[in-house]
């Protein structure tokens, strides 16, 4: 008899519920398992993102040295199109037939920012110096994106796990001109929240997780991350700033380079959980670029890692996941406790130092 029964959890900033199910984590694997990606070179003559190399649309990478942000060669979001204005969809084929037949233009730009020259470098192998200059760009580029778009998206897919079409250390940025389903539930969940207790969400939130540290991973002066009460994934984390702050372009100096330093801890942690390069989807959430009062948003950061049991094991949302709710075997407390149990030193680092 498990100690802790099935249970669900209301996701707090989305509305979402998720199915808890602890005594699932003995069951037998006979499913897929995935391949461990082999060493990669420092220098790849073959990859797009490395300096010098042509990537795939034909344009030459400069030689950089730090980091290097492009616009996207194959974008998702096109800041001009050809398609239908406003009324233009209004008066389409498709808007003849009912309500139930919508859509509307979009308008926007997406870049691809490289973290480093080196092939083979993933954030948590990069120097806090380093890792600061990729936050100084993230910084940057939201405060130049947001002058023109209401909703900047920056992101990253680590490994082909995730999707990722290139081994490159890279992360991207999706910036338009309408607000994506997901913040727009935040959105809605924050505001609410303020409503009804003049708080803003994150912030109490963040400072009751501190006080029962039962599901912080790590913590330091300016920013702590906990494996959120809601998580989904097997070892989701939230990052959070300690103090009320609204976008990444708020953050100051010493927040910038403490920030470098809990990213790197964080993710090293990741790495040593089964020694292998974790795959991760990773994005940060702040308020939109809109006209009016947005005090009811935290500036945080998503990671959503989806290996289950070991370097080749990972979590599947299929079946109940899709078609009714989202679904965990491993608690969040679990999760929490095995993330935070480990070193902040890479593990790689500590085999060369045997």
């Amino acid at each position: 008899m498990t100690a802790e029964p099935p249970h669900r959890r209301l996701n707090s900033l989305t509305g979402n519920w998720v199915l808890v199910s602890p005594h699932r984590t003995q069951r037998p694997w006979q499913g897929k398992q995935e391949l461990t990606a082999p060493p990669r070179p420092q220098h790849d003559s073959d990859c797009y993102l490395c300096p010098g190399n042509t990537r795939a649309g034909g344009q030459i990478n400069p030689a950089y040295t730090d980091t290097f942000v492009f616009d996207n060669d194959y974008s998702a979001i096109l800041e001009e199109t050809d398609g239908p204005s406003d009324a233009e969809a209004k008066s389409s084929p498709d808007a003849g037939l009912s309500s139930l037949f919508r859509r509307e233009p979009v308008q926007g730009t997406c870049r691809v920012i490289c973290f480093s020259p080196r092939h083979d470098l993933t954030l948590p192998q990069m120097s806090t110096n380093a890792i600061r200059c990729v936050i100084d760009l993230w910084v940057e580029q939201t405060e130049q994106l947001g002058q023109k778009y209401k909703w900047v998206q920056i992101f990253e897919n680590k490994g082909a796990v995730m999707g990722c079409s290139n081994p490159h250390p890279h992360g991207q940025i999706w910036a338009s001109n309408q607000m994506p389903d997901i913040p727009t539930s935040e959105d809605e969940q924050q505001l609410e929240y303020m409503r009804n207790t003049n708080n803003v969400m994150l912030v109490d939130y963040i400072s009751q997780e501190i006080g029962c540290e039962e599901r912080v991973v790590v913590e330091s002066e300016h920013w702590v991350v906990v494996v959120p009460y809601w998580a989904t994934w097997p070892f989701e984390t939230l990052l959070v700033p300690r103090r009320h702050v609204q976008r990444l372009p708020d953050v100051t100096d010493a927040e910038r380079n403490d920030l470098a330093s809990i990213v790197k801890r964080l993710l090293t942690r990741y790495d040593n959980l089964f020694e292998t390069s974790f795959p991760y989807s990773m994005g940060w959430h702040g308020a939109p670029f809109v006209d009016g009062d947005t005090s009811h948003w935290q500036l945080h950061a998503h990671f959503f890692p989806p290996l289950l049991r070991s370097a080749t094991i990972k979590k599947f949302m299929v079946g109940y996941e899709m078609l009714g709710e989202p679904q965990r075997d491993l608690t969040p407390e679990q999760a929490a406790r095995r993330l935070r149990d480990l070193s902040d030193i890479h593990y790689l680092e500590l085999e060369c130092n045997r």
